[in-house]
């Protein structure tokens, strides 16, 4: 599940790069696709109509409207016409929409198997290797590079050939904080996962709900779960089971661990009570208005207005053994069709919406900008905290993907079971069992 914001500092553990390219027309997903040429001349491509299909939506539809009307305005001659659906809706029909007669130019896409792997293996979306090396995609560190790779074949993610490119915002799974709260409690902001379980003991205490949560929405239900997995599982087992690359169980990243965790805070009344009858905008709202200390989010969720903007904070909890920093993220993932037209000046686009001035409009409408150095709003605090978060995620190049990407039921499946588990229907041993078989299934069904 990804749809949210961050920022790299240039020169940090991912750097600073650019973006552009696709395959030449009609490639598919099980050819190799020609070299590209070592430089597009967008200027003199003539007139040029892209249609882009995408979820962005809310705030974020403001700043990819910015890049959109700035590009057009650097390339008179080039016109974008931009659809937007919802989220859900597009990531289930994409594979449709690129068939119709006249399918997008240019499309957003989810990572993982149930969405990227699909369209790749079809050849629906175009094989991007042509324009890896001309425009330094191998460049990419491997925690971001591997998010948007698929084998040509489809048999294998996280590796072989390039098949969309991020975009200059993109999402963490965090900890957000409520500093009033804190400082009426008597508690800091934690700096680890022992500080942040003396604070919600000190919430507790005094009458407030430590954690602010709603389990009635499945897939938003289990943001919680990724985040103590962060804390407790290997970085590279959780990779590899992810990208289906070696014989790791899900016993052994950090999965355990995490549901017994979260199985504690329930035990203790950590957790907002009745969560389970709370839908996923009341238990945001809640938070927003002092409700709780504590709520583990998605990155680019949560609109801070005004006060709440230096009343609010974020924080990337280091590994409960070690102290180094992994954390869920990545960036909105853009195809090219594999029927796009002007695949050269699209490709330019993408350039675009990965670059310096894409990542200001992020940043300007709130957002957390991906590769690029930007100007962040001085009155803004709670940003400046986001911010520090993505940077120590950078430091220890700890980025992790989206667990539910390891097959197309995975998030169907930890919803449900993180459901039981809160309604004491389960056990987190249980709930282990349960990924491991909708794991062995999708793989059992590949080979």
């Amino acid at each position: 599940m990804v749809t949210r914001r961050t920022v790299l500092k240039s020169g940090a553990a991912l750097g600073l790069f650019t973006f552009a390219g696709c395959a030449p027309q009609g490639t598919k997903a099980s050819s190799t696709p020609s070299a590209p040429a070592t430089s597009i001349d967008v200027a003199k491509a003539g007139a040029v109509t892209l249609s882009m299909l995408d979820w962005w939506s809310g705030d974020a539809a403001q700043w990819v409207a910015n890049a959109v009307k700035a590009y057009q305005q650097k390339y008179p001659n080039v016109t974008i016409k931009r659809t937007s659906v919802d989220w859900g809706q597009l990531t289930q029909t994409a594979n449709l929409r690129l068939k119709e007669k006249n399918p997008p130019d240019i499309i957003t896409v989810n990572n993982g198997w149930q969405s990227l792997g699909t369209l790749s293996k079809a050849g629906l979306v175009l094989n991007l290797d042509g324009y890896s090396k001309a425009f330094g995609w191998d460049k990419f560190p491997s925690t971001i590079l591997r998010q948007t790779q698929f084998t040509p074949d489809g048999k294998e993610m996280g590796s072989g050939s390039l098949f969309a490119t991020p975009v200059a915002s993109s999402s963490l799974i965090g900890l957000y904080y409520n500093k009033t709260v804190l400082d009426r409690i008597g508690a800091t902001v934690p700096t680890d996962l022992a500080s942040f379980e003396a604070a919600c003991e000190k919430a507790k205490a005094a009458g407030v709900v430590p954690i602010g949560y709603g389990s009635q929405d499945k897939g938003s239900s289990t943001a919680i779960l990724l985040a103590l997995q962060d804390l407790f599982g290997d970085q590279k087992k959780i990779n590899d089971f992810v990208y289906s690359t070696g014989a790791v169980k899900a016993g052994d990243i950090g999965l355990s661990e995490a549901a017994e965790r979260l199985k504690s805070y329930q035990d203790k009344s950590w957790l907002t009570p009745n969560h389970a009858g709370i839908q996923y905008a009341d238990a945001i709202d809640a938070f927003l208005k002092g409700k709780s200390a504590f709520r583990f989010e998605y990155t680019g969720t949560l609109a801070f207005k005004g006060a709440q903007k230096q009343e609010y904070g974020y924080v990337q909890l280091p590994q409960a053994t070690g102290g180094k920093v992994v954390g869920t993220g990545a960036s909105t993932a853009v195809a090219l069709g594999s029927k796009c037209a002007h695949p050269d000046v699209a490709a330019s686009f993408l350039d675009f919406l990965a670059g310096p001035q894409t990542a200001q409009y992020v940043v300007e409408n709130g957002f957390l900008p991906l590769l690029n150095d930007v100007k962040a709003p001085a009155d803004n605090a709670e940003f400046g905290t986001e911010i520090t978060g993505q940077r120590s995620l950078d430091k220890d190049n700890g980025y992790v993907p989206y667990f539910d990407w390891s097959t197309p039921s995975m998030l169907d499946t930890l919803g449900g079971q993180v459901q039981l588990l809160l309604a004491g229907r389960s056990a987190p041993d249980e709930l282990v069992k349960a990924v491991q078989a909708d794991y062995d299934k999708f793989q059992a069904g590949r080979r």
